[in-house]
């Protein structure tokens, strides 16, 4: 039986996806480079995690200073650098784990001592795939740029996942028939867009105080494994252990036909998504399609499986991840 790649091929962006990604807006020139991080001359470990804090020389963290700040600005105004005369950098942490080795970089408001994050990541057009699937076809926006091999991202805030199951799961004042609602949903938006690797780590939960209940939404925070795995069920968040718990909740408060009656409503929605955003879906699968995303033996096994699923013969003919994910999005024509 095959495992989840430990460590997963990183794939540079081509001049199709350069193209693509500067006619939407994504690609802009940026005043620093993630190699230009690399340059550090020290580091602390931060407390009992895989990441640390950088130190970088004085003349260094002075430029760093103005060309992370300008980054933050194009995150949140488009660049309107009125805005960040009062923020400055206070931390530079750099993560040893994961396919991306992020720096994550902590901006202070100097006003009143708020603070933000945002990431800095080697560019890898599987995870860049991920995002942009992940800002047109789910309920969440996200913002993100290019250049070259670098890759800006903005911080999605909510509690991690593992986090919520040992600390919030069973307390007594969240809603449980709501999680597993959104936990189904989450289940299926994955599969459909073809997103592996959903442990509990890799996704956040959002609560929101509504004025009678609690709402929730899980979203993802790691794109690694985006149309990538042989294997269907890596890309369905409900066989990975880390995520028993909730699935052992959503079974105590659904019954089956609640669950299909929650994937019938996310499907719906995704379709919809999708007629609304066509034309960027069409542009966006005609360069993914021509992509080589993963190895020949995992697109093998995915297109063998998921035409088993759907008992489609069509998935046969797909050469490329993107040819499958393009085949695989093909099954919400029924709610079109």
């Amino acid at each position: 039986m095959s495992k989840i790649s430990k460590k997963k091929i990183q794939y540079p962006v081509s001049p199709d996806l350069s193209r693509y990604l500067k006619k939407y807006g994504r690609e802009v020139k940026l005043r620093v480079s993630y190699d230009h991080l690399l340059r550090y001359t020290d580091s602390i470990p931060l407390g009992d995690t895989l990441w640390v804090s950088v130190i970088y020389s004085q003349e260094d963290l002075k430029e760093l200073n103005k060309s992370l700040c300008y980054i933050y600005a194009l995150l949140k105004t488009d660049g309107n650098i009125s805005v960040i005369e009062h923020l400055y950098v206070d931390r530079i942490d750099y993560c040893l784990f994961g396919n991306s080795n992020p720096f994550r970089i902590r901006i202070v408001n100097n006003y009143n001592d708020n603070y933000d994050y945002f990431y800095v990541k080697k560019a890898d057009a599987s995870r860049i795939y991920g995002l942009e699937l992940e800002d047109v076809l789910s309920p969440n926006r996200i913002t993100y740029f290019v250049d070259k091999e670098t890759l800006i991202e903005e911080h999605i805030t909510g509690i991690p996942g593992d986090d919520f199951i040992k600390k919030e799961l069973h307390q007594k004042h969240h809603n449980k028939t709501r999680l597993a609602k959104e936990f189904v949903k989450f289940n299926e938006r994955c599969f459909i867009r073809l997103l592996g690797d959903m442990r509990s780590y890799n996704f956040v939960v959002e609560v929101t105080h509504d004025f009678d209940d609690v709402q929730y939404r899980i979203r993802a925070i790691d794109f690694d494994q985006q149309s990538y795995e042989g294997r269907k069920s890596l890309y369905l968040p409900q066989y990975f252990k880390e995520n028993k718990a909730f699935v052992d909740m959503a079974k105590e408060v659904m019954a089956e036909q609640t669950v299909k009656q929650y994937q019938h409503e996310e499907r719906s929605r995704m379709a919809r998504r999708i007629k609304y955003s066509r034309y960027v879906v069409k542009d966006l699968y005609d360069v993914m399609s021509k992509e080589k995303l993963s190895t020949d033996e995992k697109i093998e096994q995915l297109k063998h499986e998921l035409a088993i699923h759907y008992r489609e013969k069509a998935f046969f003919k797909c050469k490329t991840m993107g040819e499958i994910l393009r085949e695989n999005m093909k099954t919400l024509r029924n709610h079109f």
